[in-house]
C-alpha cells in the first residue's frame, strides 16, 4: 500500500512540474531566439543605412568590408540584394537557406522580416533576418542575415537541462517527503495489521500504540484497543465462567454421589439396586464432565508459553503409562522405533495431554485384539507425533465434526466420555502453532497426527520426558488412571 500511495503522490508531482516546467521551457527558448533575433535586427539595419548610398552611386567597397568583418567577427552570413533580387554584396558564408526566400519578399515589399520564432534543440534550420532599404520612401534593396542555430541551440538545451534537473530534485525530494508522509499515514494501519494478527495467534495482550498517525488513526487505534480489551475481558470471564462453574459443582456432585452411595445398603428391590447402579454412573460420567470443561478452561487460557521437548521420550513415557489399561482391554499399545531425537516447541504439556487423549480414544474403540502404534518422526521442519489404531475409524463427515465441543459420533452414544477430548487436543496444538490431522486408516482404523514446530538451532529440551514444570496458569498435565476401570475421558 505504501508504493501505491508513494506512486500516487509521485504521478501527481511529475504531472505539475510538466504542466510548470513545459510552459517555462518554451517560454525560455521563445527569450533566447527573440534576443538573438532584435541582436540580428539591429545589425542588419545597420547595414541598410550604410546600404543605401552605395545602391545608389554604386558603389559598395566599403559595404563589403563592414560585411567580410562582421562574418569573420560573428561567423554570421549577410548580403546585400537589389530590388530585382540580384545579389549587390555577400560575405564569405553567405549561403541562401530555409526561409531566405520568404524573408526576402517581406523585405522589399517594406517590411522586416525575421524567424523563426523559437529556436528549438532539435532546430536545423538558421534565424533569417531581412531589412529593406529605403531611400525617400522608395525600397531600393534589402539586407539579410542568416544566424547558425547551434549557439541558440546550446544555450536553450543549457537551460532545459537546468529545468530537467530541477525538476529530478523535485522529483527526489517528493519521493523521499512521500516515503515519511507514506509510512507516517500507514504506520498505524501496519501496526493494527500486525496487532491483529498476533491477537488471533492467541496473543490477547497484544495491543496498538494509539500515538501512531494521523488524529483519525489514532482514534482507530484507541477504539480497536478497546475492542480488544472488551472482547478480551468477555472471554476471560467466559472461560472464568466455565471454570469456576466446574469447580464449584465439584463439591455438591461428591457430596450427591456419597449420600447416593449410602442409599445402596438399604435397597433390597433388584430394580431398585439397578436404578442405584445407574444413578452412580450417572454421576460419575457428571464428574468426568466437569473434569474435561475445566481442563479446556484452563488450556484456553494458556498465554501460549513455550517450551522445548523431547518429543520421544514423552511419546514413551505417556505409552508406558497406558500399557495397563491396554493390556487389561487385549489392545496392543507400542511406540514404533525413533531413528534419530526429535524436539518440539509446544506450550507445557502440550504432547502429554494430546497423546493422553489420542490413546485414550484408540484403546478405547480399537477393542479386544486391536493394535495401536505411536510414532514419532521429524517432518516438514518440525516433528510430527503420530497415533495409529485399527478401530472402527470415523466418516470423512464425522472427522470434519471431531473437535466440536460435546460431539460425539452416533454409534458411540453410550461409550464413556464427554466428547471434549479431541477439542481440549485442538486447543493444545493450535496454542503451540502446531496442526492437528485426522484421516482412516489403512486398511481400517483412525490415524490421528500431530505437529508441532521445531526449536530454533539445536536447543535441549528444557524439562525432563514431560517438559518443565509448567509456569503459573499453565494447564497440569493429566495422568491416566491408576485402575482401568475408570478411563480418563478423551472423547
Amino acid at each position: 500500500m505504501r508504493r501505491r500511495l508513494v506512486v500516487s503522490y509521485l504521478l501527481l508531482m511529475v504531472l505539475v512540474l510538466m504542466a510548470l516546467e513545459t510552459p517555462l521551457a518554451a517560454t525560455l527558448a521563445t527569450r533566447e531566439t527573440d534576443r538573438v533575433r532584435a541582436d540580428r535586427l539591429a545589425d542588419a539595419t545597420r547595414f541598410a543605412s550604410l546600404a543605401g548610398p552605395a545602391l545608389r552611386g554604386g558603389v559598395v567597397g566599403p559595404l563589403d568590408s563592414e560585411l567580410g568583418a562582421y562574418d569573420e567577427l560573428y561567423g554570421i552570413g549577410a548580403a546585400v540584394v537589389d530590388r530585382d533580387r540580384r545579389t549587390v554584396t555577400a560575405s564569405v558564408s553567405w549561403e541562401a537557406g530555409p526561409g531566405t526566400e520568404s524573408a526576402l519578399a517581406t523585405a522589399l515589399a517594406g517590411q522586416q522580416s525575421s524567424g523563426p520564432e523559437s529556436v528549438w534543440p532539435w532546430t536545423d534550420g538558421p534565424v533569417v533576418v531581412a531589412v529593406p532599404i529605403n531611400d525617400g520612401g522608395e525600397v531600393l534593396g534589402a539586407v539579410i542575415t542568416a544566424t547558425p542555430p547551434d549557439a541558440v541551440r546550446r544555450t536553450v538545451t543549457t537551460w532545459w537541462l537546468l529545468l530537467a534537473a530541477l525538476g529530478l530534485i523535485a522529483v527526489l525530494a517528493c519521493i523521499s517527503t512521500a516515503f515519511g508522509l507514506a509510512g507516517w499515514v500507514l504506520r498505524p494501519v501496519t501496526e493494527l495489521d500486525s496487532v491483529t494478527h498476533e491477537i488471533a495467534e492467541g496473543d490477547r495482550r497484544a495491543r496498538v500504540r494509539p500515538r501512531l498517525g494521523p488524529p483519525e488513526l489514532r482514534r482507530l487505534a484507541a477504539s480497536f484497543n478497546n475492542m480488544a480489551d472488551v472482547v478480551s475481558d468477555v472471554m476471560d470471564r467466559q472461560r472464568a465462567f466455565v471454570a469456576h462453574a466446574s469447580h464449584q459443582l465439584r463439591n455438591p456432585l461428591t457430596a450427591l454421589r456419597l449420600r447416593v452411595e449410602e442409599l445402596g445398603p438399604s435397597l433390597t428391590d433388584p430394580d431398585g439396586r439397578t436404578e442405584h447402579r445407574l444413578a452412580l454412573e450417572e454421576t460419575d460420567r457428571l464428574a468426568m464432565v466437569l473434569d474435561a470443561l475445566l481442563t479446556l478452561a484452563r488450556a484456553e487460557r494458556e498465554e501460549n508459553q513455550r517450551i522445548t521437548v523431547d518429543a520421544p521420550a514423552v511419546a514413551a513415557s505417556r505409552v508406558t503409562a497406558w500399557q495397563p489399561l491396554a493390556r487389561h482391554r487385549s489392545v496392543t499399545l507400542r511406540l514404533a522405533a525413533v531413528d534419530a531425537p526429535a524436539y518440539a516447541r509446544t506450550v507445557p504439556t502440550a504432547i502429554d495431554q494430546a497423546l493422553d487423549a489420542l490413546i485414550d480414544n484408540a484403546v478405547k474403540f480399537s477393542g479386544a485384539g486391536g493394535e495401536v502404534t505411536v510414532t514419532v518422526r521429524s517432518a516438514d521442519g518440525g516433528t510430527a507425533v503420530e497415533v495409529r489404531d485399527t478401530g472402527p475409524g470415523m466418516t470423512p463427515s464425522q472427522l470434519d465434526q471431531a473437535t466440536e465441543r460435546f460431539w460425539r459420533a452416533p454409534d458411540v452414544q453410550n461409550v464413556d466420555g464427554a466428547g471434549l477430548g479431541l477439542t481440549i487436543v485442538a486447543v493444545l496444538v493450535d496454542a503451540s502453532d502446531g496442526r492437528l490431522t485426522m484421516r482412516p486408516g489403512e486398511p481400517r482404523g483412525l490415524v490421528a497426527e500431530l505437529w508441532f514446530p521445531a526449536p530454533a538451532g539445536d536447543v535441549a529440551p528444557t524439562g525432563g520426558p514431560d517438559g518443565e514444570p509448567p509456569a503459573p496458569g499453565v494447564l497440569p498435565e493429566p495422568r491416566p488412571p491408576a485402575a482401568p476401570e475408570r478411563p480418563v475421558d478423551a472423547h
